[in-house]
């Protein structure tokens, strides 16, 4: 909650000291209602033009005082949206049981009014003090000519989007303690990246793991299976313990890799079980785009059409591979980054190594069937199966392809997306040859079912895979960034993603140390190593 504005109930009468003048400290009851003191403020004439600052301090002022006294048809008069403005406030009152306010002004930066807001919450009993900076703009009203406050949920409190309004009372779901694999809490303020995963898990186990609700003042979602954000905890509930396949240590890696880079995300996975060791994003938006993005791979999807190739007979890791600077395919030139080419002696372990987009374009007619790689993906690697991890997550897409969509989708382009989650799974296949559903919550505490792929990996295809994996970590384009890693037993592989209209390509990295799997993407980070590959290297030396 913001500074600026402190309350406290003292003696039975709230009282609000805040910088500047108050409008006035009120009890808001509805417009019917009595006992409260009453706003006297004139409405705002008309006039033509842009708004002036002064307009707007005097619109301000006569919507907060009206607001304070509850008058909340007066208020919304004032506004461009009367009838959302007026439901919004009868809410504040109503259903967020927020009372004894007061709104204090800052000064007009131009046709802004900034305010602090201090008031009381109530619920049961319970009452606690809530404080919060918010601001309001006045524009012309298009008919009217009046200055009025261009209406939207911000105004009632900055966190409100569209379709968003504040409730209060016991929550939907009660709230739980959620530990990680050794029973440590995972903390929002320690692992703030965790936190829309932490809501995600109250939303869904809450009312399952035990507990009691208590009473809290919460954001209310527009959209449906949208976590519910809670603003201020009135009354303790009683926690239930919700176990958690995530390693705190891992975590705290994750969140200091990504914090490194805007827009990164990551994702760490224990091979030999499926268990998601740790989820972090480093975005402004807040969006949990390490498990539910969806995004081209780039060169990291080499992984699973390498398998592909070696599955059907068409390559091998000791066979020659021709790598030109550029083929077409479809009638579209594809080429390698900075047009580089190998001698005519090179093994398609070596254009693995060095990400040959050309070896693998060349290998298409070979395989002779437009969903070979959809099948792989499928069959083998789990992708398009629904993975039901225990919070939302994305598992993939890859759309069967000809022509030039195919040559694309060889190397990660095009129409396939994928994100940190599903990358970090595909690497954790190859280092096993057995896929196993990257879970954060274990299936037994709701029953629901897990994901199993059609078949295993070919152990020659494994065998081949690995050994590819580990010579791009040693000597290929992964080399550079896990250098530092450490362990003798581990693999790698880079990737660029050009997406339309960005500057710089999306960088992908994926890679794994013993028993733990990493993928990270940056997005427009440049190219793989650049970006992700260092945040991978640092969840792996964990």
């Amino acid at each position: 909650m913001n500074g600026a504005a402190k309350g406290a109930v003292i003696g039975g009468v709230f009282l609000a000291m805040v910088g500047g003048t108050a409008y006035g400290v009120y009890t808001l009851v509805d417009d019917a209602g009595s006992g409260g003191k009453t706003a006297t403020a004139s409405a705002p004439g008309k006039g033509s033009g842009p708004v002036t600052s002064e307009e707007a301090a005097r619109t301000a002022k006569a919507f907060l005082d009206a607001w304070a006294a509850g008058k909340d048809r007066a208020a919304a008069e004032l506004t461009n949206n009367a009838a959302a403005a007026q439901a919004a406030l009868a809410g504040y009152r109503d259903k967020a049981h927020i009372g004894r306010a007061a709104f204090t002004p800052g000064a007009p930066e131009g046709t802004t009014v900034p305010f602090a807001v201090a008031a009381e919450v109530a619920h049961g009993g319970a009452a606690k003090p809530l404080a919060y900076a918010s601001k309001l703009t006045v524009v012309r009203g298009e008919t009217s000519g009046k200055p009025l406050v261009d209406w939207q949920p911000s105004v009632v409190h900055p966190e409100l989007g569209r379709g968003e309004e504040l409730r209060a009372g016991p929550p939907p779901a009660p709230p739980v303690k959620a530990v990680d694999r050794r029973g440590e809490e995972l903390d929002p303020q320690r692992h703030p990246s965790l936190r829309p995963v932490l809501d995600q898990l109250r939303s869904t186990y809450g009312g399952k793991a035990g507990g009691r609700p208590g009473a809290e003042l919460w954001i209310e979602p527009a959209l449906p299976d949208t976590p519910r954000r809670t603003l201020l905890t009135l009354a303790e509930g009683e926690p239930a313990k919700l176990e958690t396949t995530l390693d705190a240590r891992v975590q705290a890696a994750a969140e200091k890799a990504v914090a490194r880079y805007p827009e990164a995300s990551v994702v760490a996975i224990q091979p030999s079980t499926g268990h998601v060791l740790a989820v972090a994003n480093h975005r402004k938006d807040g969006f949990n785009a390490a498990m539910e993005g969806a995004r081209a791979p780039g060169s990291t999807w080499k992984i699973v059409t390498a398998a592909m190739l070696m599955d059907r007979g068409a390559a091998a890791a000791d066979q020659p591979a021709q790598c030109t600077k550029e083929v077409s395919w479809g009638g579209r030139p594809f080429h390698n980054l900075r047009g580089f080419d190998l001698p005519g002696g090179a093994d398609f372990a070596t254009a693995f190594a060095r990400s040959c987009n050309t070896s693998f374009i060349k290998r298409i007619k070979a395989v002779d069937d437009d969903g070979a790689l959809a099948k792989e993906a499928r069959e083998v690697f789990g992708i398009g199966l629904d993975w039901k991890t225990g919070v939302r997550s994305v598992d993939g897409s890859v759309p069967e392809a000809t022509g030039a969509a195919a040559a694309a989708a060889y190397i990660g382009q095009g129409r396939i997306t994928m994100n940190p989650l599903t990358i970090a799974s595909v690497t954790a296949t190859a280092r096993t040859g057995v896929f196993r559903q990257p879970v954060l919550v274990a299936p037994d505490l709701d029953g629901r079912p897990i994901a199993r792929a059609e078949r295993p990996m070919k152990p020659a295809v494994a065998r081949q895979l690995a050994g590819m994996m580990r010579k791009t970590a040693a000597e290929g384009t992964a080399a550079q960034a896990m250098a530092g890693v450490r362990g003798s037993d581990k693999g790698a592989k880079t990737g660029s993603a050009e997406v339309d209209g960005a500057g710089s390509p999306d960088s992908w990295f994926t890679g794994y140390s013993g028993d733990v799997a990493a993928a990270a993407m940056v997005e427009a980070g440049g190219h793989g190593g650049d970006a992700a590959g260092p945040i991978v290297a640092a969840v792996l030396n964990h």
